[in-house]
């Protein structure tokens, strides 16, 4: 069977958990593949006596919440392990099995020195900050890339480990001391917080591509769930205010061992308005009224970081951009409920930089930053859509808007989610 993405088409948040979770039952095993507990997935189950239980989650798939389905964290990922079991821990309290988990031997390992590096660093940065979470994902990628990161696999191996923290730390206790007035990290003192975990990490740790490989060979169905999303893609967003890792389409592949030619469909996630966490431009941005309401309706708060999210209306040109560079070929549109109640919907369908309209993403960071949206004004809805089931359940205002947001955005919308619930959704094409 071919390999299924799922990715965010905006700046991330546009509900990847409750996508994953929906396919969730119907497939075999569920692949993050970027980033690490820097972004989080907000899952809502609802349960037979009619409440629903709501799962945060930072560095598990969202996988992990189908019994039936095996949760693997691919190599392209960054892994907290003191997150990692924290995670873990609160879900086996809950009764979630994790037994089912599989860990890439070759995923990077946060150490401690790197989370202290990039607090003091955006602190340092100050207005030119870039809105990190402070959790050392970026100084951990940049480690990989400079051929000095420490890997799970290297846990098990206490010589090999010793030799890599003493090798980075000889790099690092030099930024840490002479350039922050910090605190020099401990070879010694690493070595240990790193391998306290180690045992209990050795049973869920695997070559995580072949056996990836080998289940799709069988005819198993693999989703690969993104972290973060295409304009924070560190190659293709909005540069420097981007991620540290690849969170495309492209980056399912190299984050999960599994080639090209076995990615069958792209699934890109966008919510039926705009939000974004942290610094950088922002075209649709609200700072007015509007802006709050989108935020207290659709609680627009950072599932890991708990900042509030700045909100904006929807930008059909993020969304052909994300078609474009990840070959989406079905789009769920989350949140379609939160714009109940408003009189017109914009919806921004090009820029204005300068006098000059664009229909595309422009090529220059400057012209971006400065971009200001040309908005097309839709008829909104006051009718309630949390209970609607089918298309033509909607009222006609709100299939309007779906229908127009699809023409604008590069493909079809396949799923639409009316409520945080996983019952809260009309499908339109079945996606698997």
């Amino acid at each position: 069977m071919p390999a299924i993405a799922i990715i965010g088409a905006q700046w991330g948040d546009e509900g990847k958990g409750k996508a994953t979770d929906l396919l969730g039952s119907r497939v075999d095993h569920v692949v993050k593949f970027n980033g690490g507990n820097n972004a989080g997935h907000t899952v809502v189950i609802g349960q037979p006596d009619g409440s629903s239980e709501k799962y945060a989650l930072h560095l598990l798939p969202s996988g992990i919440l189908s019994p039936n389905c095996t949760p693997v964290i691919g190599n392209g990922v960054v892994v907290d392990i003191d997150v990692l079991f924290e995670e873990i821990d609160g879900l086996e309290a809950r009764g979630v099995d994790t037994s089912k988990l599989k860990v890439s031997a070759s995923a990077h390992v946060i150490p401690s020195y790197n989370r202290a590096l990039d607090k003091v660093t955006e602190r340092f940065l100050g207005s030119r900050r870039l809105g990190t979470t402070g959790r050392g994902i970026g100084p951990t990628y940049a480690d990989k890339m400079n051929r000095i990161g420490i890997r799970v696999q290297d846990l098990f191996d206490k010589k090999i480990l010793t030799a890599k923290v003493t090798g980075a730390l000889e790099l690092k206790n030099q930024v840490l001391t002479k350039v922050y007035n910090r605190r020099a990290a401990e070879v010694d003192e690493i070595v240990a917080e790193l391998l306290t975990h180690a045992e209990r990490l050795r049973p869920m740790v695997c070559d995580t591509g072949l056996f990836l490989n080998q289940a799709l060979d069988e005819g198993d169905i693999v989703l690969l769930e993104a972290g973060q999303a295409t304009l924070l893609d560190v190659d293709h967003g909005t540069y420097p205010f981007v991620t540290s890792s690849s969170a495309t389409a492209g980056g399912a592949c190299t984050g999960s061992g599994i080639p090209p030619m076995r990615l069958d469909q792209v699934i890109g996630i966008v919510k039926a308005y705009t939000t974004r966490v942290g610094e950088g431009p922002f075209p649709t941005e609200l700072f007015d009224d509007a802006g709050e309401h989108l935020r207290k309706v659709g609680a627009e708060y950072g599932t890991t970081t708990g900042r509030p999210r700045r909100c904006g209306w929807y930008d059909a040109v993020i969304a052909r951009y994300a078609a474009r560079v990840n070959g989406v070929t079905d789009f769920v549109l989350t949140k379609l409920d939160v714009l109940t109640g408003l009189e017109q919907v914009p919806v921004c369908v090009a820029y204005d930089v300068n006098g000059v309209r664009h229909d595309e993403m422009p090529v220059n960071q400057s012209d971006f930053h400065h971009a200001v949206p040309i908005f097309e004004h839709l008829p909104g809805w006051w009718e309630d859509i949390s209970e609607c089931r089918t298309f033509e359940e909607l009222p006609a205002n709100a299939q309007a808007y779906v229908e127009a947001v699809e023409k604008m955005s590069g493909s079809r919308i396949s799923v639409i989610g009316v409520g945080p619930s996983r019952a809260a959704t009309i499908v339109r094409h079945e996606l698997i």
